[in-house]
């Protein structure tokens, strides 16, 4: 009997931490939301962004194009012998091109914005607040929600889908290289299935969960940074929680947008599944 009170009392006490946590981020993330929207001069202004463009894009190029160009490529090694084995190693692009463009390649260039840049922009907001530097710019007058979390938003906002751009284009290219190139599948005819098969709906689909995912990247690595605990293991914990928190988020994103979008191509749009063996 005690036994049974004692996993209660935990589990009640678990579920009120829980709740006690959601609350907190949905309140920290309608505020940062509110400066996007109420204060758009905290963040058009060129000074302020073109460093976080340039730190969560432009050096994320190299990694995520080279996941990219492997993850093709391991698609392609795969797949190969089977779609072989049948003669339909020449239709092998539109299992490739769709997966990659509208699954694998916005889930995979998220995955490394977490990893990359999440970690540190909850570190570095982390140290901030540790040192007492977010209690000065409140000192100030000013909001450090909106001084330094809506600029950061917005720039994982705007490169996650340009960064998946990058990955979509290598991951394509290295699944044509590993069948085209290296297997000698007839060139013309595998760019014309996927050609057949991928429409401009898929790239869409992938851009817009990109979009979300940048969205929810920025917005669980600040509110980590400004909640982590004093000390340096306080910050390490935060930023581990971050990137843990982020890809959990991603997936479980992935999943209501792949069926909701894959709804909205069938209902308002036409688009429907086509069979790849004609």
């Amino acid at each position: 009997m005690s036994i049974a009170i004692d996993l209660a009392s935990r589990l009640g006490r678990s579920s009120r931490l829980l709740a006690e946590s959601t609350g907190r981020f949905a309140r920290f993330s309608l505020h940062a939301l509110d400066g996007v929207v109420r204060h758009p001069q905290r963040w058009m202004n060129w000074r302020v962004m073109a460093p976080l463009l340039m730190q969560i894009g432009v050096l994320s190029v190299p990694v995520v194009g080279i996941t990219g160009v492997f993850i093709g490529m391991i698609l392609a090694v795969e797949s190969f012998a089977q779609f072989a084995a049948i003669g339909l190693e020449d239709r092998l692009g539109m299992i490739i091109n769709v997966s990659v463009v509208k699954q694998i390649g916005p889930v995979l260039a998220a995955v490394m914005v977490a990893g990359r840049v999440g970690g540190a922009l909850t570190a570095e907001l982390g140290t901030m607040r540790v040192t007492e530097q977010l209690d000065a710019v409140r000192a100030m007058g000013a909001d450090p929600v909106h001084v330094l979390v809506v600029p950061r938003i917005i720039a994982c906002v705007v490169m996650t889908p340009i960064l998946t751009v990058f990955s979509d284009v290598l991951g394509v290219t290295g699944g044509w290289l590993f069948t085209v190139v290296i297997n000698g599948a007839d060139h013309e005819a595998y760019w014309n299935y996927t050609g057949w098969f991928l429409t401009w709906w898929e790239p869409a689909t992938g851009l817009i969960k990109a979009t979300f995912f940048g969205l929810s990247i920025g917005l669980i690595s600040c509110y980590k940074g400004f909640g982590c605990r004093a000390g340096a293991a306080g910050v390490g914990r935060a930023t581990t929680e971050s990137f843990v928190a982020s890809f959990l988020a991603i997936i479980a994103i992935n999943l209501v947008l792949a069926d909701f979008l894959r709804e909205v191509g069938r209902v308002m749009l036409g688009i429907g599944f086509k069979s790849p063996l004609g």
